[in-house]
C-alpha cells in the first residue's frame, strides 16, 4: 500500500519543487526551462559578477537543496530523482547559466554518483573555458574506517560559509579553500528509530521495536550499529561523546540539530536540551536549529553536526541570507527563569453555623451518595460507568467538610466559591470542572449582591459558555435549568422538584445527543434510557422538596 502524499510518482519531484518555489517569502527562485529532466532551481537575481556556488543531489532531502539557495548562500541547485545524483547534462546546464567570468564552485555531497556526475560535468565545463573547482563534504563519523566518509547534514553549514565568502566577493581560489577548511572542521553523526517510506515503495523495517540504529545513512544505508534503546538520554551520551571524540578540547562549535524528518518539534526540542545538557555541550557557544535541513524524506532520526568557529566563521554564519531552507544562527546563553506568583489553589474561609444551611448541603450530599450505585448503572448504558462514583466523590468530600464543622455555612458566596474549589479537585473528569465553574461562578455572584437563585442561574450560564452543552443536549443541564428557572421564578422546591424531573424523564425520548460521552453512541442505545446527571439533579431536588 501506498502511503505517499502524491498523484503520479513520475511528476512528484516537479510538483515539489514548483511548489517550494511558490513557497519562498523572497521570490527570489526560478526552476530553469530547458525540460522536464533537468530541475536546476537559480536565483533570478543572479548577475554573474561573483564566484557562483552550486550544489545538489537526490531529492528526497528537502529543504536541501533548493532551500539554500538565495542571496548568502547558493546560486543554484540541481536535483536529481528521489535518492539519485542529478545528470551530468543538469549539472552542466546550471554551471553554464550561472557562471560568470568569477568561476563557479561544485559543493558536492560525497556519493559515488554525485561525484561522478558532478565532477564529469565540472571537466566539460573547464573545457567549454569556464572556471570551476569542485569540493566534497565527508563530514559523516559514524563510519570510522571508512575511506570515503559519507556527505550528510554538515553540508549546509558549509554551503553558508562558501556563500558568505562568495557574497563578499572573494575570488574562486580563496572561496574555495574557505570551503575544504569548513568541511575539514565539520563532524557529524545520525541515528534512527526506522528508515524512511519511499515513494510507491513499502517501508523496510529492518529495525525491532525499542531500537534505534547509529550512523543511518540519508538514504536508509545501514549503519554501524543497533542500540537496544530510544532513550532520549542515553541516545544523546552515545552519539555526543563520538561527536566530542573528534574536537580539540579548547574549541568552541556550532551545533547543528538537524531533524532527519520524522522527528516531532517536541523530540527535536529534547534533543536539544540533552545534547546541551551532555559533555559536549560545555564546547557549545551556538546553535542553528533545531529544524529540518537535510531530510532523508520521512525517516525518524536526527543528525548532529558540529563545526570549529572561530570569529571569521561565527560572522559568516551570522550574515542575513534569503534562502528560506536556513536556520538563523543562536548564540547559547543561560536560562533565565522568569519570578512569578503561584496562584492560590484554594480561598481560606472561616467556618460559620447556619443550621438550615447545613440540611441544605446534607441532604444534596446524602443524595448523591446514595445513588451512586443506581448512577453507574444507568451510565454503563449511555456512558463509561462512573458518573454515580464522580458524584458521590465530590458529594462525600462535601460531607465530611460538613462533619467537621469547616464550611462556611453562614456565608452562602464563600460556600459557594469554596463547594466550586473542592469539587474540582476530587470530581475527575469534565463533570468535576463544570460543577465548579457553576458553583464558583454562582458565588461570585453572590458577592456582588445578586440573590441566590440569580446567582445560581448566572453559574448555569458560565457552565454552559465553557462546556457547549445546551437544554436537549440531552445532559444535566435539561433537569439542572428548569429547576433553577422555577427558583428565579419565585416557585418554591417543590416547583423546581417537578421541573428538574420533568426536564430529566424528557431526556429518556432524546435520541441525538452533542455533548457528552453518549455523544457517540446510536439512538437505539440511548432511546428510553434517561440521562445520569440529569437523572442525579432531579433526585437531589427530589430530596430538598422533602426537607
Amino acid at each position: 500500500m501506498n502511503q505517499f502524499f502524491m498523484n503520479e510518482k513520475s511528476d512528484l519531484v516537479n510538483e515539489a519543487i514548483e511548489g517550494a518555489l511558490i513557497g519562498t517569502p523572497f521570490h527570489n527562485l526560478s526552476k530553469l526551462e530547458v525540460d522536464t529532466d533537468i530541475r536546476v532551481v537559480v536565483r533570478n537575481d543572479w548577475d554573474k559578477s561573483k564566484v557562483a556556488l552550486i550544489s545538489g543531489g537526490g531529492s528526497g532531502h528537502e529543504p536541501a537543496h533548493a532551500g539554500f539557495v538565495g542571496k548568502g548562500m547558493l546560486t543554484a541547485a540541481v536535483c536529481g530523482d528521489i535518492f539519485a545524483s542529478p545528470s551530468v547534462d543538469a549539472v552542466l546546464t546550471a554551471i553554464i547559466n550561472v557562471t560568470g567570468d568569477a568561476g563557479c564552485l561544485l559543493i558536492v555531497k560525497n556519493y559515488t554518483g554525485d561525484r561522478l556526475n558532478f565532477g564529469l560535468a565540472a571537466e566539460k565545463a573547464i573545457q567549454l573555458g569556464y572556471q570551476v573547482e569542485m569540493v566534497m563534504v565527508k563530514d559523516d563519523i559514524s563510519l570510522p574506517d571508512n575511506p570515503q566518509p559519507r556527505g550528510i547534514a554538515g553540508t549546509v553549514l558549509v554551503h553558508k560559509i562558501a556563500g558568505y565568502a562568495a557574497e563578499q566577493g572573494l575570488p574562486l581560489h580563496q572561496v574555495t579553500a574557505l570551503a575544504n577548511q569548513a568541511i575539514a572542521d565539520t563532524n557529524s553523526i545520525g541515528l534512527a528509530f526506522a528508515t524512511c517510506h519511499i515513494p510507491g515503495e513499502a517501508r523496510d523495517e529492518r529495525l525491532d521495536a525499542g531500537h534505534s540504529e547509529l550512523g543511518m545513512g540519508i538514504h536508509g544505508e545501514p549503519g554501524v550499529s543497533i542500540l537496544k534503546t530510544q532513550n532520549s538520554r542515553e541516545i544523546v551520551a552515545i552519539v555526543a561523546e563520538k561527536l566530542q571524540e573528534n574536537l580539540p578540547e579548547d574549541k568552541k562549535v556550532v551545533l547543528l540539530c538537524n531533524n532527519l524528518g520524522g522527528f516531532s518539534a517536541l523530540e527535536m526540542a529534547v534533543l536539544t536540551r540533552e545534547v546541551l545538557a551532555s559533555p559536549l555541550g560545555d564546547q557549545v557557544s551556538h546553535l542553528v536549529g533545531p529544524a529540518t535541513m537535510v531530510s532523508a524524506l520521512d525517516m525518524k532520526g536526527f543528525s548532529l553536526s558540529t563545526l570549529l568557529l572561530d570569529a571569521d566563521r561565527e560572522n559568516a554564519l551570522q550574515a542575513p541570507v534569503e534562502a528560506f531552507g536556513w536556520q538563523p544562527l543562536v548564540k547559547l546563553q543561560p536560562l533565565q527563569p522568569q519570578p512569578a506568583e503561584k496562584a492560590a489553589q484554594q480561598r481560606h474561609f472561616s467556618p460559620s453555623a447556619n443550621a438550615p444551611t447545613g440540611r441544605i448541603v446534607a441532604t444534596v450530599c446524602e443524595t448523591l451518595i446514595a445513588l451512586e450505585s443506581e448512577l453507574n448503572k444507568l451510565d454503563a448504558r449511555v456512558g463509561d460507568g462512573d458518573t454515580g462514583s464522580t458524584f458521590a466523590a465530590g458529594a462525600r468530600k462535601i460531607l465530611k467538610l460538613l462533619q467537621q464543622n469547616s464550611l462556611p455555612l453562614n456565608q452562602p458566596e464563600q460556600l459557594l466559591t469554596l463547594v466550586g474549589e473542592q469539587l474540582a479537585v476530587v470530581m475527575g473528569g469534565s463533570s468535576g470542572v463544570l460543577m465548579s465553574i457553576m458553583f464558583t461562578s454562582a458565588g461570585q455572584k453572590l458577592e456582588q449582591g445578586e440573590p441566590l437563585s440569580q446567582a445560581l442561574q448566572y453559574g448555569l450560564q458560565r457552565m454552559k459558555h465553557y462546556g457547549g452543552a445546551q437544554p436537549g443536549d440531552r445532559t444535566m443541564i435539561d433537569a439542572l435549568e428548569p429547576a433553577l428557572n422555577a427558583l428565579a421564578a419565585g416557585n418554591d422546591l417543590a416547583a423546581a422538584a417537578a421541573a428538574a424531573s420533568a426536564g430529566a424523564d424528557a431526556t429518556a425520548q432524546m435520541t441525538v445527543t452533542r455533548a457528552g460521552r453518549s455523544s457517540y453512541l446510536n439512538q437505539q442505545s440511548l432511546h428510553g434510557v434517561k440521562d445520569p446527571g440529569a437523572y442525579a439533579v432531579a433526585q437531589v431536588f427530589a430530596g430538598l422538596s422533602q426537607g
